[in-house]
């Protein structure tokens, strides 16, 4: 699954947000995607298997009511200083705050602030992202060939 790609309703369906979320996390730079991006009228995005990672964090870290700027903060924090995968972080929400724990330290990547109260762990987003694929048997094509008619061969 590492090294499939997945279409814009496909994305959108495994991380289960609607495409017109998908669309603006992209146009606004939240998740790019990463195995291609749209290059005009008629081109197709497709989402890599760590892009899909990035998406289901996102949609956490909302369902849990962080604001979509908070979670923009997130991770461009997490973009610069985190070395590790974003899903295998683990991220303690206060309220409004959002708490990185890294190794020892906790650090509030939105404000500062104390007063931990729910722990949001994000190891289970892998596994989510699998079943969710799994259940939803796409094929293992590079292209979606129903969303462009079958006009294109998979690579």
């Amino acid at each position: 699954m590492k090294n499939q790609t997945f279409s814009g309703h496909q994305a959108a369906a495994i991380v289960g947000i609607s495409y017109r979320q998908l669309d603006y996390w992209a146009r606004t730079n939240l998740i790019r995607p990463s195995a291609a991006d749209a290059s005009g009228s008629g081109s197709r995005r497709q989402y890599s298997y760590k892009d899909l990672l990035e998406l289901k964090v996102v949609k956490k870290l909302l369902d849990s009511g962080i604001k979509l700027t908070s979670v923009r903060d997130v991770f461009a924090y997490m973009r610069e200083h985190v070395d590790t995968e974003i899903s295998s972080a683990h991220i303690v929400i206060d309220g409004s705050s959002v708490i990185l724990c890294d190794g020892d330290n906790l650090v509030d990547v939105v404000r500062h602030g104390q007063g931990v109260l729910n722990v949001l762990p994000l190891s289970g987003v892998k596994d989510e992202v699998d079943k969710q694929i799994i259940s939803l048997d796409f094929p293992s094509k590079k292209r979606d060939e129903d969303e462009d008619g079958g006009n294109r061969r998979a690579v």
